[in-house]
């Protein structure tokens, strides 16, 4: 007869341990589900009924665009070219700067359309900034970033 070298209890994987404790209460974690489900249903209620999006800026008269280039050189580094193709900034650490090109890279990337082509910075009567792509309908509202963001692109049109 052969003794199990190993008297230990087999291990059962399951969700409650042996002292009966939840590691994570059961409710908690049909809250989380319902949320993702309920979150599901209006998305799709949105879309069956085609309601109208409401967090989309208002349309405002164009005050002044800029046309730019923005070409990433790693993933900090960005350099940004006027319409001509002349030097407005090669930034080392372009932090916001290089946030949008990455974005507009990304975007680019899935139309198949060259990254480096330029973009369009435009500034309503409003006072909101915009950076717009045609190409590929590639829309990031500046201003909605914060002041110091917006003030990133603005020190860049000013040296134009």
């Amino acid at each position: 007869m052969t003794i199990d070298p190993n008297p230990q209890r087999r291990f059962r994987p399951g969700f409650r341990r042996d002292d009966n404790n939840d590691m994570i209460p059961a409710v908690l974690v049909r809250a989380m589900f319902g949320l993702a489900a309920a979150a599901l249903l209006l998305v799709t209620f949105a879309v069956l009924t085609e309601r109208e999006r409401v967090a989309i800026p208002p349309e405002a008269p164009v005050v002044q665009s800029w046309t730019i280039s923005l070409v990433g050189n790693d993933a900090q580094a960005v350099t940004v070219l006027d319409e001509n193709g002349a030097l407005l900034a090669d930034m080392a650490h372009g932090g916001f700067v290089t946030v949008i090109q990455n974005g507009l890279m990304t975007m680019r990337r899935r139309h198949g359309i060259d990254p480096t082509l330029p973009l369009q910075i435009v500034q309503y009567e409003n006072g909101r900034l915009a950076a717009v792509d045609p190409l590929t309908n590639y829309r990031v509202e500046l201003t909605q970033f914060g002041r110091d963001n917006q003030a990133a692109f603005e020190r860049l049109l000013m040296t134009d």
